[in-house]
């Protein structure tokens, strides 16, 4: 038992403990001496951290990106001085160095990034633009997470722009301050000449950043994003946020796009902002990328943060956080406008179709496709259709079928809209993440009923979708029909190379699958026909080709025998496939003309309009 004498030994403990942090400062400097080359120069300086040795670490992961990147690997040159005088270092961890700085007050440390691979979630530079992904750029002291620090850009000589979401030290140019680490990780950079414009929307000042030039119209986005933001706050009934960054790279193709706190960065394709197709695409990933300020980010599982940076973070509810918002861009774009009800719900049964379509759909639940992202979700291989399913498109689905229970079950009186807004409220008071049950418990407590049944088929079971019913609901009928009625498939598709066409993948039970087709078999001849004489008459847009779009194929009929010769390891052999009927279907979604009205008012509350 503690006497008062221990008491107050304790207390001045734990305030000359936090005396010490409070007295530690952390800076970096980053600069561009050979952009050309994709290098950045970081400078670290730690002052009043005295210690015999000090560790610093760099992330091996970026939250929102469930792989282990090893972004160490991109580190080179790093050196320490403590006290103005060069200091041992040794790396003690794939992601650690130690600098055995003998309580200094001051340290140095330089190290260089390498920083070439194109992505939303890793560092990017050239002579045009450096995109700095703090976890790849920067690194922490050991146990000091929650230290504050500052960040000060030095743009090479040919750029004259900083974009972040970080807030600025007054006085100081391109100079920033995080208050722990947890906000500079999650904080994006944009250095370079980049095309800056802002919109204000729910009280919030928005910027974008593009960068690699396009055929975007300014004005245009300024309004159409801004009808996003507001529809998307009318949810949650508040947004978090007095400012926020897009960050637009702009390439030839593009594509993707990563949530943070206060930013995103998204991928586009820099000459489609001018088609229907490539606008609306925008739009979506706007209204996906947005949605995350308060699912996942604010509205998380608990084991989304605190973030352990050195090792994975297993959680079951990536359905939640990143299926959910698949299903509430498409929700976003037909409340703003962008998409008519025909397009509404033929977005969402072409996700429907999407897990209808999958073969490992009927093997893997959302909940084991959300644990195993690190694993799995990340990194697909050629047999990943066949036995997973991602946590994305199971996850709009399970976001479709609720959202119509809760309607039902309610009369039109709640909606997943309310769970949502109920959970990030929970989060935002608890000052933590959700676990599992307690998603569960709120879904019930909206819905009035028990969804006990509904997450054993759904979200732990591998149950057939049924999407009729649900959609019923609403007084919308979903016909179902082959994907290409009457015509026979082998279920393997390739990439052709100077020696024939490389098998890349084989679709489960397929005839390809049954008959011992392997991926990286070489085909030589269907039906004692050469490859080359095959492919005579098909234009090719991409190497990628399926074998059911050579013409000598497609002529055949379901039961028929297709003879393929291929070279397995350096000998030929051959096989024969019976085709089979193809498996995949296409949904087509309607509203019946002679919905009731309780059919109506579930609709009505559905598409929110």
């Amino acid at each position: 038992m503690f006497n008062k004498k221990s008491i107050l030994s304790l207390v001045l403990l734990l305030t000359c403990i936090m005396a010490a942090k409070a007295q530690v400062k952390i800076g970096f400097e980053v600069s561009f001496k050979e952009p050309q080359a994709h290098y950045a120069e970081v400078q670290m300086n730690i002052s009043g951290l005295i210690k015999d040795y000090v560790d610093v670490k760099m992330p091996v992961w970026t939250p929102g990106s469930y792989l282990v990147r090893e972004f160490e690997k991109s580190v080179e040159e790093f050196k320490a001085t403590a006290a103005g005088k060069a200091v041992k270092v040794e790396k003690v961890r794939k992601n650690t160095w130690r600098i055995f700085s003998a309580k200094a007050a001051k340290i140095q440390i330089n190290y260089r990034v390498y920083a070439f691979e194109i992505s939303v979630r890793t560092p990017f530079i050239d002579e045009s633009h450096a995109f700095l992904s703090p976890t790849g750029i920067f690194m922490h002291p050991d146990g000091m997470i929650k230290s504050p620090s500052t960040v000060k850009i030095i743009p090479f000589n040919t750029w004259s722009k900083v974009s972040t979401g970080l807030t600025p030290v007054a006085g100081e140019q391109f100079t920033y301050k995080a208050t722990d680490f947890d906000i500079l990780y999650d904080s994006p950079i944009e250095v370079g000449n980049q095309d800056v414009f802002e919109f204000t929307a729910a009280g919030v000042r928005h910027e974008v950043a593009m960068y690699g030039g396009g055929n975007y119209d300014k004005e245009k986005l300024k309004v159409d994003m801004a009808k996003i933001v507001e529809k998307e706050t009318a949810v949650y009934g508040e947004n978090p946020n007095k400012y926020y960054l897009f960050i637009v790279h702009n390439f030839l193709k593009g594509g993707g796009g990563l949530e943070h706190l206060n930013s995103t960065t998204l991928g586009a394709t820099r000459n489609a902002y001018n088609t229907a197709e490539g606008y609306k695409g925008f739009l979506s990933l706007v209204a996906h990328e947005y949605h995350h300020l308060w699912n996942v980010k604010r509205l998380r599982p608990v084991a989304l943060g605190p973030f352990d940076y050195d090792n994975e973070n297993y959680t079951t509810n990536l359905w939640v956080a990143e299926g959910f918002t698949s299903y509430y861009e498409n929700k976003y774009m037909h409340r703003a406008g962008f998409t008519d009800l025909d397009e509404f719900l033929k977005d969402l049964a072409g996700g429907v179709g999407t897990v209808l379509n999958t073969p490992g759909a009927k093997y893997q639940s959302a909940a084991s496709s959300s644990y195993d992202a690190w694993i799995i979700g990340y990194r697909p291989n050629e047999n990943s259709k066949n036995n997973s399913i991602s946590y994305y498109n199971k996850g709009e689905v399970i976001g479709i079928l609720m959202d119509l229970e809760i309607i039902n079950a309610t009369k039109g009186a709640k909606s997943l809209d309310d769970v949502m807004k109920a959970m990030y409220l929970q989060c935002k008071t608890l000052k933590r993440g959700y676990t599992d049950a307690e998603f569960k418990a709120m879904v019930e407590k909206i819905a009035g009923i028990s969804f006990a049944n509904f997450w054993a088929k759904y979200v732990n079971g591998v149950d057939d979708v049924e999407y009729v019913k649900y959609f019923g609901y609403a007084g919308v009928e979903v016909s179902t029909e082959n994907a290409t009625p009457g015509k026979p498939v082998t279920g393997a598709a390739g990439q052709l190379t100077n020696d024939g066409l490389m098998i890349t993948s084989t679709t489960r039970n397929s005839a390809a699958w049954i008959s011992g087709l392997n991926v990286n078999d070489v085909v030589l001849s269907l039906d004692d026909t050469s490859l080359g004489d095959a492919l005579a008459t098909v234009r090719l847009k991409s190497p990628m080709i399926s074998l059911d779009a050579i013409p000598l194929v497609g002529k055949k009929n379901i039961g028929d025998i297709l003879k393929v010769k291929v070279r397995r390891d350096g000998l030929e052999k051959e096989i024969s496939l019976t085709l089979k009927e193809n498996p995949s279907v296409r949904l087509k979604a309607t509203v019946n003309e002679n919905a009731t009205p309780a059919q109506k008012a579930v609709l009505k509350k559905w598409t929110g309009i």
